[in-house]
């Protein structure tokens, strides 16, 4: 009897259900479908896809109507929709990671990475073309200025930013000056990179003559971009600390400034870190500020603070833009796809590098 009623009940729970095969088979029949219509225009991969997962979607939700009703339809296109729309975000992503792993590997060689194109000319190349042999030529020069640019970026950027935070959450509630440092840093989140590297230009300029161009400028004209980041992403994590840990400070007597210190600062720190971090990230690929003020240089400049120097984006932006060799353009862009991939995998280390700091300094929690 107990047996027999468990079966009723089982039997109650999944009648009218779609059986999980049946979607399988839904998938199937669109996959050949589509390949017998993409074949009638001639077959294209893309267009065998984007009619397969039409036809999936589509014979899905109907089968779900006829058998479940039309609310679990409506639940099922939605949930293959949202997915769809994942794939679709995903596609570009690992189009753009398999081109430059596909084009940059080849000319990933130690020649390329410490070496500089100092003295490397079109001749060169030329003859390296005809002769099958390597490549030479590299960008250790502007692997060395991204770094050195990044670096003093950072050194003016983040002071000025965390400071700026804490006075906006801590002190300047309400106040006008709030109010119109606020107001600035949403402005200057949008002005274009250009923008901020005409400014470092134009400022140094006034004091230095028209003519000034070294890594120091480019690093001011990456810390106007870099600024608004540190400044907002800061804030929020100011803000998220519970007031009742500022409170039992200031029961205990604790001034102010040390309560910020002492409580606030290490409670976000960790939000903090991955910000700064994230922050370096959106910088570090920009190319139009480093033109502007920096310049371009062949050779290594270890002096952030006089001559031209050269990034990984500018490197890119004149292996493609002037090859070295204009009737054998290849190494050049060999090197180009080469700079491109250190590219990717140092922003991909900042964000990784975010992430573990994020996770080291978080707060602990239990015993």
């Amino acid at each position: 009897m107990f047996k027999a009623t468990v079966e009723r009940r089982h039997s109650a729970l999944t009648r009218n259900r779609l059986p999980k095969s049946a979607l399988w088979v839904v998938l199937a029949a669109a996959v050949v479908l589509a390949a017998a219509l993409s074949s009638l225009v001639g077959f294209n991969l893309a267009l065998w896809a984007v009619l397969a997962a039409v036809l999936f979607v589509a014979g899905a939700t109907v089968a779900t109507r006829i058998v479940e009703g039309g609310r679990s339809a409506s639940n099922r296109f939605i949930t293959f929709v949202v997915y769809g729309a994942f794939i679709l975000a995903l596609l570009p992503l690992l189009s753009v990671m398999w081109t430059v792993l596909e084009r940059g590997l080849p000319g990933l060689t130690s020649n390329f990475l410490f070496t500089s194109m100092n003295g490397v000319t079109g001749a060169i190349d030329n003859r390296t073309v005809e002769e099958g042999t390597p490549v030479l030529g590299g960008a250790y020069h502007a692997i060395i200025g991204t770094l050195q640019i990044s670096l003093m970026a950072t050194v003016i950027s983040v002071p000025v930013g965390l400071l700026a935070a804490i006075y906006l959450v801590e002190y300047g509630s309400g106040r006008s000056l709030s109010r119109a440092i606020t107001f600035f840093v949403d402005v200057m989140t949008g002005i274009p990179s250009i923008v901020a590297g005409l400014f470092a230009a134009a400022l140094f300029g006034m004091f230095f003559g028209p003519s000034t161009r070294t890594g120091f400028v480019a690093a001011v004209a990456l810390s106007v971009l870099m600024i608004p980041v540190v400044v907002r992403s800061t804030e929020e994590m100011l803000r998220i600390v519970p007031n009742e840990l500022r409170e039992a400070s200031y029961a205990l007597g604790v001034r102010k400034w040390r309560t910020v210190m002492k409580v606030v600062i290490p409670t976000s720190i960790s939000g903090i870190a991955s910000g700064v971090t994230l922050a370096i990230a959106r910088v570090v690929g920009e190319t139009a500020p480093i033109l502007v003020a920096a310049g371009f240089a062949t050779s290594i400049n270890w002096n952030v603070f006089s001559g031209w120097m050269a990034s990984l984006p500018t490197f890119i932006y004149y292996q493609i833009r002037t090859p070295t060799s204009p009737t054998n353009i290849e190494p050049s862009d060999q090197r180009a796809w080469a700079a491109a991939l250190i590219l990717i995998l140092f922003v991909m280390l900042l964000n990784l590098v975010a992430r573990l700091v994020a996770k080291f300094f978080a707060p602990k929690t239990g015993r």
